[in-house]
């Protein structure tokens, strides 16, 4: 079983740029594809990058694309998502997946095939 925990959020300004990180422990990250969602209160948790187990694909759904860049570090067992010129909408609580997909290229874009679940942290966009 594998450990997720995120930080890294926080209150920026629209237009700014934050990166939050998820750390993993109990397994080598790189068994894992990882992915990052986002959730408000009320609405589905939507997928908002993926990345595959060595990092050579990804994933962004076109409300990101451009804007957000994942990244990861398999030595030091972690996940980066760097966000720029955010907006207002961009407001959730962020979480960190992992999906133990066996492929190594296969990025996890459906909330389903994740495995493992971080707790959260919050970004928030002022206007």
């Amino acid at each position: 079983q594998v450990q997720l925990v995120e930080s890294g959020g926080g209150l920026v300004q629209a237009g700014g740029s934050l990166r939050v990180s998820c750390v993993a422990s109990g397994r080598t990250l790189s068994n894992y594809a990882m992915g990052w969602f986002r959730q408000t209160p009320g609405k589905e948790r939507e997928i908002v990058a993926a990345i595959s187990r060595r990092g050579g694909a990804t994933y962004y759904p076109d409300s990101v694309k451009g804007r957000f860049t994942v990244s990861r570090d398999n030595a030091k067992n972690t996940v980066y998502l760097q966000m720029v010129s955010l907006k207002p909408d961009d407001t959730a609580t962020y979480y960190c997946a992992a999906s133990g997909i066996y492929s190594v290229s296969y990025v996890a874009r459906h909330r389903s095939e994740y495995d493992y679940w971080g707790q959260g942290t919050q970004v928030t966009v002022s206007s």
